[in-house]
């Protein structure tokens, strides 16, 4: 292997991958940014909770049902087209949101942002794949998340800011325009594998087989479905992620207005806290797994914290923690919910490196179905007790249904075969 192929790929890796990651800003930014502008949408159409907890939810319908699509495209078509793609449909949906002159065209922009921008957290996992080694996809996975949740951070308070300058429709609009150009951009430089640059593989470099370049989609899925050992990280995913994105994505902003009064900026600045503990957290975890060559200790360790976490939320002091408690919370919630990051990397380990897309893929489905539905009922609770209970008393009720989330999650969590940070596909039989 020559010494200056091997030192070319660097540069183009990290190129590559960042690339990915500005667009993985993007996806962040549309999750958590619906709940900042709750107020302004229900002024603009007039929505009960659950009405916008379904519009919020929308984005979660068509990003679940598109991971397994996802991880074919990604194993078939490539990145580097799926991802421009996904890109220009997102920019096409943000742009249709903002404009929307009625509620069902802010629920068509909300779909198709969605279905955008879910190709692209699957689409840097298999590049991770093809372009970095085995033994860095967790802390690859971590830095990701912790990159991406940047763009959780700037639809906080940064949106509070700009939706005061502009309007929130203006906002949307030009959010859509830089999804845009980024998609353009992911076009001019991402490439699917090294050799496509003429380098050598990632594979080639680690002195293995070089996988097959047609996959076998029905096949793919066929196997990663019906191999048990991918059900435990799919379902600890769903449970975690619901109560987390319930938290930071819909709920928590109103229910720190509503129960402690807090004005908007102040309200959006407790979710940032929780949003920079996940991304903390999501780096720590992936490096401290690739460090001792465990997936489940650490997995069990950050596990625990997060359902006790969220215990002290919906317990203590009847479910409005003192003030002076919140920041340390809500930091905690995000920091312990990274647990789930490395539900990935089992997925991809679990399962067969061929159908590396389609694994991940179905895991990251698990968050997805949770995020999605979660929101939802939690909505409904809402609903039903409004002008009947008092504000804290919803939330204590809503925030319960998250918390018997987490604990189902956990107890799959604890179902989740050890892999030894190294495909074990082959040899079902080793770990525990």
């Amino acid at each position: 292997m020559a010494p200056q192929a091997i030192k070319k790929l660097t540069p183009h890796r990290w190129l590559i991958w960042g690339i990915l990651c500005l667009a993985y800003i993007i996806v962040f930014f549309h999750r958590l940014a619906i709940g900042v502008v709750k107020p302004d949408l229900a002024e603009s159409f007039n929505i009960s909770a659950t009405a916008f907890a379904n519009l919020s939810s929308a984005y979660f319908y068509a990003y679940l049902l598109m991971q397994v699509p996802t991880g074919v495209l990604v194993d078939t078509l490539g990145v580097r087209l799926t991802v421009t793609a996904g890109m220009i449909l997102a920019a096409l949906g943000s742009i249709l949101f903002g404009a929307a002159p009625n509620i069902y065209v802010a629920f068509t922009g909300r779909i198709l942002v969605g279905i955008g921008v879910s190709v692209v957290f699957v689409s840097i996992l298999k590049i991770q794949t093809q372009w970095f080694y085995e033994k860095e996809f967790a802390t690859m996975s971590g830095l990701t998340a912790f990159i991406g949740n940047t763009g959780g951070i700037f639809a906080q308070t940064p949106l509070v800011l700009l939706v005061a300058l502009l309007t929130w429709r203006q906002s949307f609009i030009l959010i859509g325009v830089i999804t845009f150009v980024v998609a353009l951009v992911c076009f001019k430089v991402v490439r699917n594998t090294p050799v496509d640059m003429g380098l050598p593989s990632i594979r080639e470099i680690e002195g293995k087989d070089d996988e097959p370049e047609t996959v076998n989609v029905l096949s793919g899925i066929k196997k990663v479905c019906g191999n048990r050992l991918t059900w435990p990280p799919f379902l600890m995913f769903a449970g975690f992620y619901g109560a987390f994105r319930t938290l930071t994505g819909v709920w928590g902003q109103s229910y720190l207005i509503s129960v402690y009064g807090m004005t908007d900026i102040r309200a959006a600045n407790y979710i940032v806290v929780s949003v920079i503990g996940f991304s903390a957290a999501s780096l720590l975890i992936g490096k401290f797994s690739d460090r001792i060559l465990r997936r489940k200790l650490p997995v069990a360790l950050f596990g625990t914290a997060y359902l006790l976490t969220w215990a002290a939320l919906v317990i203590w002091n009847g479910g409005k923690p003192p003030v002076e408690a919140l920041g340390l919370l809500f930091f905690a919630l995000g920091f312990f919910a990274a647990a789930f990051v490395l539900g990935w990397a089992c997925g991809k380990e679990l399962n067969d490196p061929e159908y590396a897309g389609i694994s991940v893929a179905v895991v990251n489905t698990g968050g997805f179905i949770g995020a999605a539905v979660l929101p939802v009922i939690v909505g409904r609770v809402m609903d039903n007790y409004e002008g009947i209970l008092s504000a804290r008393q919803i939330y204590d009720k809503a925030f319960l249904i998250c918390l018997i989330s987490v604990a189902v999650g956990y107890l799959f969590m604890l179902m989740i075969k050890e892999t030894g940070c190294r495909n074990i596909s082959g040899r079902r039989g080793s770990g525990n």
